[in-house]
């Protein structure tokens, strides 16, 4: 009996030479921990590490300048793309040509780097702290469905839900997609772009909860109809005010604007103004107790999250060691031709005040608790009330 011998095939065989990735020892070389930024506390956070200057900025530490750029000759993020300016910011940018190695490093770090999201969001959180809210809607939505909770509700209640509650997922929806998203873009640092698009998926999430809300109310509630809301948004005049506002916030071009007009100007004067002083005050005297906890989620998102980084973002432009009254000066202009706007819109809605059974707070009550909240806000920021707010 023969053996065949198979003769051993020649292949390439990987051949190291000290100069592949990783190979150099530095003192560095066995850190546990990123030291190209200064943390915000005495100790770095895991979402520093995952968030600050992940994207390579030529402002920092991309000497060659940007690796992308726009069709005109723009690359990467243009700090133009706001009116409001952070210290450093209007310094000349190095100069850079071949051999000119780390120059570009000698350029200052500016005041936009300073910003950190107090809320610590990334993908992990966002994750996690929706599927949470999620999970209790749907509970509580489930909970109701088997105890019949809808079957108590007034009829007056029913209409003001199918029309009114399900209007706002307009605003949700179209502040979400086409006011945050579009912000959280023209940012200029990694850890604004974090905090604007969680804020922009919270509102994307609210307005498809109130979406399957609206869907299963069509189902457990006779005669309930699911498409009431998408005529009261187009033609109600109570609603235009706000249809009008929030169409407008979906224009503005400067990214601060928008997230400062939807996010300190419309919510308190409009936004909150809605959910938390008529639905959240009217719905348990008609029965409800239900639609509270699906508009409280969006309510909390707002006043405990997407507010917070808000406000953390605006206060080290307002108190900016190099532009605080330039931007003062900026953020002046857009209180005087957003709050004018707020409160037509939040005017116009008075007569859905008085469509349900058990009335709420007077609605005169209720706009000045959401001016003073409003004012509230402005203090924090350091800036003062604009005349406006009298109207």
């Amino acid at each position: 009996m023969t053996t065949e011998v198979t003769a051993e095939r020649s292949s390439p065989k990987p051949e190291f030479t000290d100069a592949e990735a990783g190979a150099k020892v530095f003192p560095d070389s066995t850190a546990r921990r990123y030291n190209y930024y200064t943390p915000a506390k005495r100790k770095q956070s895991h979402y520093e590490d995952v968030t600050v200057e992940v994207q390579p900025d030529p402002r920092h530490y991309l000497a060659q300048g940007w690796l992308y750029g726009f069709a005109d000759g723009r690359g990467g993020y243009p700090l133009t793309w706001t009116a409001l300016k952070a210290w450093g910011v209007d310094r000349a940018e190095p100069e850079r040509y071949p051999g000119s190695g780390g120059k570009g490093y000698e350029w200052p770090a500016h005041g936009w780097h300073e910003f950190r999201d107090p809320n610590e969001e990334w993908e992990l959180t966002f994750y996690r702290n929706n599927s949470n809210v999620v999970r209790q809607i749907n509970q509580n939505v489930e909970t109701a469905r088997q105890t019949k909770a809808f079957e108590q509700w007034n009829p007056n209640w029913v209409t003001f839900v199918e029309r009114n509650v399900g209007a706002w997922m307009h605003v949700e929806h179209g502040l979400g997609l086409y006011v945050f998203a579009n912000a959280q873009r023209r940012a200029p640092t990694n850890m604004h772009n974090n905090a604007i698009s969680v804020n922009s998926m919270h509102r994307i999430r609210f307005a498809q909860d109130l979406a399957l809300y609206n869907l299963t109310l069509s189902e457990e509630i006779p005669d309930f109809d699911g498409k009431a809301h998408v005529e009261t948004w187009a033609e109600d005049p109570a609603w235009q005010g706000v249809r009008r506002v929030a169409e407008q916030l979906t224009a503005v071009d400067d990214w601060a604007e928008a997230v400062f007009a939807a996010n300190v100007v419309f919510e308190p004067l409009v936004g909150e103004l809605f959910r938390s002083q008529l639905v959240q005050q009217a719905a348990p005297g008609n029965g409800d107790f239900v639609t509270p906890t699906v508009v409280g989620a969006g309510e909390f998102d707002y006043a405990s999250r997407d507010l917070r980084y808000t406000k953390a973002m605006f206060e080290l432009l307002t108190n900016d060691k190099e532009f605080a009254d330039h931007n003062k000066a900026v953020i002046g202009g857009w209180l005087e031709e957003w709050v004018p706007r707020c409160l037509v819109a939040a005017r116009e809605l008075q007569p859905i005040w008085s469509q349900p059974d058990a009335k709420p707070p007077r609605f005169e009550d209720g706009l000045d608790r959401a001016k003073s909240r409003f004012s509230g806000i402005l203090s924090d920021l350091d800036l003062t009330d604009p005349k406006e707010l009298t109207q």
